[in-house]
């Protein structure tokens, strides 16, 4: 196997578990605001003093409910402080936090907290608690439903008053790096989920990786504390670990429960990150809404301009980076400095205006859009992983970014690459196994390295590239081999198109299912000076069939015939986490998408 490694740049610890970090840090630096939480447009800090106050206090209450070492608590909310605070409280007495989607359907809490055996359960509202409640007959365990929208923090909070602090820190104490942390459950994207078994130790090192290899590119420009809006889902793995790493780092977080730009712009401008963690669908609509502004604005001849000069700028600093070229020349340097007072700065202000380093992950990005982000003076950086790596096990390394792959492995990881192109990686962040699964656990690992069903490459420098999953290959009748991800990909670069799913498995031809985003399509329609139409109306709208068409069209020009989208169909709706299509990372359930739209994709091939 093709294998590159990355050596750790900090020992592992071999005692503690994550709530030491809270303590630890409230003694050294008490003053240190380690959060703000939101009212209205004001941000009040959170020193880390208050944070382990608040840890301590909750984690009594939790005791005093009967919460005891090693048993599981579920929370099922959006992103929020409280959820933070619960993580704390309860791997301060050695609780294990299992989390759940506030979009969950009853089966999903069910099936979740019958396995987890879960003793309790944090919901966010009265709605979460129906559907919790629906299902708590046959889960026996369960003792508890505490809900934040009604003050269930305070009221644990009063609850334990009388505990003493010394009962949580010899809980506390016995908490090791092998402990179990937490229980995530994938996104079941290819059958029903399992349960990742992330222990303390998977966390720690997730986190220092990430704080050792990209510390220095978090930092505000002035020198000052960095800090970051945490508005990924902390259900996932991927929010969890931004969580551990900054309360690690002592960076300055605040919590953001919504992915859509239209409520997340506002709370960047007012919170002003230096960074941001993020996937690639908050990049493109932030991208697709500049562009819509600026042609309303009259000004997209401007704003194409600076983009082509943010790409080229971007590619000339990438080869610098990597030692294959000097970088900017004198013409390029003066052409993007202009753009950047009358565009680039505009763009940045929309997310605060302090944000210059960004890291992605969760699904691919466009090269391009990472140029272009790039080249505007917000630095990205995607990287890889999955729930069973704890998050990231690749990125791109500081300041030598290769746009278009998910970088080298992080400091203290492997990779390699299997005679059929799946990707194998190894590392200290690799999971302990799946729940109640030891078949499933034992197909995954072998001798310490993780097959992770992905396909993909590594080039000359150790950069990998990601080109699809080992189950979602598609094959023809004809017997040519596709993975859809990449062509998808290039479909939905268009500004119409929200989503393509690619299909043709035992089929003769490739095809494609198309989604539109309803706000690009109310856009295109007013600058051609046309009535509004509904997404229903609009499959039958010659011309706009005729644009997806071209979209279509330039993305068949970037593989062979035998691979191309030859027919494809317009959808009346988006697929949607509500209703199963997608991932709560956002990616296709293909299956789902599959059956539920079969009768399209017959008449796609009929004939």
């Amino acid at each position: 196997m093709h294998e590159i490694s990355s050596p750790a740049l900090t020992e592992a610890p071999v005692t503690g578990g994550l709530a030491d970090s809270v303590f630890d840090t409230a003694e050294r630096t008490p003053r240190l605001v380690l959060f703000s939480r939101r009212d209205g447009d004001r941000w009040h800090p959170v020193t880390a003093a208050a944070f382990r106050d608040e840890v301590m206090g909750l984690a009594k209450g939790l005791l005093t409910r009967g919460v005891r070492y090693g048993d599981r608590v579920a929370v099922m909310s959006a992103t929020r402080y409280e959820w933070t605070l619960f993580d704390y409280a309860l791997w301060a007495i050695g609780a294990i936090p299992v989390p759940v989607y506030p979009t969950a359907a009853a089966e999903q809490v069910r099936w979740i907290l019958a396995e987890t055996a879960a003793v309790a359960c944090v919901v966010e509202d009265e709605d979460q608690a129906m559907t919790v409640g629906a299902v708590c007959d046959a889960l026996p365990e369960l003792t508890g439903i505490w809900q934040l929208d009604r003050g269930c923090v305070a009221e644990l909070v009063d609850d334990g008053l009388a505990v003493p602090d010394a009962l949580v820190h010899r809980q506390r104490l016995g908490v090791t790096p092998d402990s179990l942390a937490t229980v995530i459950y994938t996104s079941g994207t290819t059958g029903r989920p399992k349960g990742c078994l992330l222990t303390h130790g998977n966390f720690a090192a997730a986190a220092d990786a990430l704080l050792d290899g990209w510390g220095e590119v978090f930092r505000d420009s002035g020198g000052g504390q960095p800090a970051t809006l945490l508005f990924l889902p902390l259900a996932h793995v991927y929010g969890r670990m931004v969580e551990v790493a900054a309360v690690r780092g002592g960076i300055r977080v605040g919590h953001h429960g919504r992915l859509s730009t239209d409520s997340l712009l506002p709370a960047l401008a007012t919170f002003r990150p230096t960074f941001l963690h993020a996937v690639p669908y908050v990049f493109e609509k932030i991208h697709q809404r500049a562009r819509e502004a600026a042609e309303a604005d009259g000004r997209l001849e401007l704003f194409e301009q600076a983009a082509e000069v943010a790409t080229t700028w971007a590619a000339a600093w990438e080869r610098r980076g990597l030692g294959k070229g000097s970088g900017p020349g004198p013409a390029l340097r003066l052409r993007h400095a202009a753009y950047d007072r009358v565009v680039y700065s505009r763009l940045r202000a929309v997310l605060g205006g302090r944000v210059r380093a960004v890291m992605c992950g969760g699904s691919t990005l466009g090269r391009d859009l990472g140029l272009f982000f790039t080249g505007a003076g917000m630095t990205v950086y995607e990287g890889y992983g999955l729930t069973e790596t704890t998050a990231a096990i690749t990125a791109n390394p500081a300041h030598k970014p290769r746009f278009g792959t998910v970088g080298r492995p992080v400091p203290g990881a492997s990779v390699a690459i299997g005679e059929d192109g799946e990707v194998w990686v190894r590392g200290a962040g690799v999971f302990a196994g799946y729940l109640n699964h030891p078949q499933c656990t034992e197909m995954a690992l072998y001798d310490g390295w993780l097959a992770t069903g992905d396909i993909g490459s590594l080039d000359e420098d150790g950069y990998l590239t990601i080109t699809g999953r080992k189950k979602e290959l598609i094959v023809t009748s004809s017997g040519k081999n596709l993975a859809p991800g990449v062509l998808e990909e290039r479909v939905r670069a268009h500004p119409l198109i929200a989503q393509c799913l690619v299909v043709g498995d035992n089929r003769p031809y490739v095809a494609a299912l198309v989604t539109l985003d309803a706000q690009a399509l109310a856009h295109w329609l007013k600058t051609r000076g046309r009535e509004q139409l509904d997404l229903w109306s609009a499959l039958a709208d010659e011309e706009l069939h005729a644009e997806v068409q071209r979209a279509v069209a330039a993305a068949n020009t970037t593989v062979s015939r035998a691979e191309s989208i030859r027919a494809f169909r317009m959808l009346p709706k988006e697929f949607s986490l509500e209703d199963g299509l997608l991932t709560p990372s956002l990616k296709l359930r293909r299956h789902a998408i599959v059956e539920r739209y079969a009768q399209d994709i017959e008449e796609l091939y009929a004939g």
